[in-house]
C-alpha cells in the first residue's frame, strides 16, 4: 500500500539538503543539494515549496541543528524561522523538526565507507545529512507506530 511520501531537509545558510521517503515510507533516497545565496532563505522556501507541489508531498522531517549539550543554536533559530515561513504559505504542512547533532557525522561515515572522494563527499554532504535525517524520522514514525 502506497503512503504519502515525506521530504527531508537538511538546511544550512547556503545549502539545502533535500531527500525523499519511498512510497511505502521505509527508505530514503538524496533528490539534490540546492545552492542559494548565504541567508537567502526565500529562495531555499521557493525550491521546497515548488518540489512539495511537483511531488504532491504534505510533511516535511526538518532538521534542527543543536549544540552537542542539546541547546539550541543560531542556527536552530534559522531553521525554526523557516519552519513558520513554510507554515504561513501551506498552514496544512506537517514539519517535524529533528534533532540533527549526528546526522551529519553520520553521513560522513557513510561516504567515507563507500570510498568517496573528498571532493566528492563535500558536494554531496547536504544531501546525504537530508537522508540521514529523514531516515530517523521513518523509523520513530516506526516505532511509534508498533512497526519494528
Amino acid at each position: 500500500m502506497a503512503v504519502p511520501r515525506i521530504l527531508g531537509l537538511d538546511l544550512g545558510t547556503a545549502t539545502l539538503g533535500m531527500a525523499v521517503s519511498d512510497s511505502l515510507g521505509f527508505a530514503a533516497h538524496g533528490v539534490g543539494t540546492f545552492r542559494f545565496e548565504p541567508g537567502n532563505y526565500k529562495k531555499a522556501r521557493e525550491r521546497v515549496m515548488e518540489f512539495l507541489a511537483k511531488e504532491n508531498i504534505s510533511e516535511i522531517a526538518l532538521g534542527l541543528p543543536l549544540h552537542m549539550s542539546g541547546d539550541a543554536s543560531e542556527r536552530s533559530e534559522s531553521c525554526l524561522r523557516f519552519k513558520d515561513d513554510l507554515l504561513a504559505i501551506m498552514p496544512n504542512l506537517k514539519i517535524t523538526m529533528i534533532d540533527e547533532r549526528m546526522t551529519t557525522m553520520l553521513a560522513n561515515k557513510r561516504l567515507l565507507e563507500a570510498d568517496i572522494s573528498r571532493a566528492k563527499r563535500k558536494a554531496v554532504i547536504d544531501q546525504m545529512s537530508a537522508v540521514a535525517i529523514l531516515e530517523t524520522y521513518l523509523g520513530m514514525r516506526r516505532n511509534n507506530n508498533g512497526i519494528h
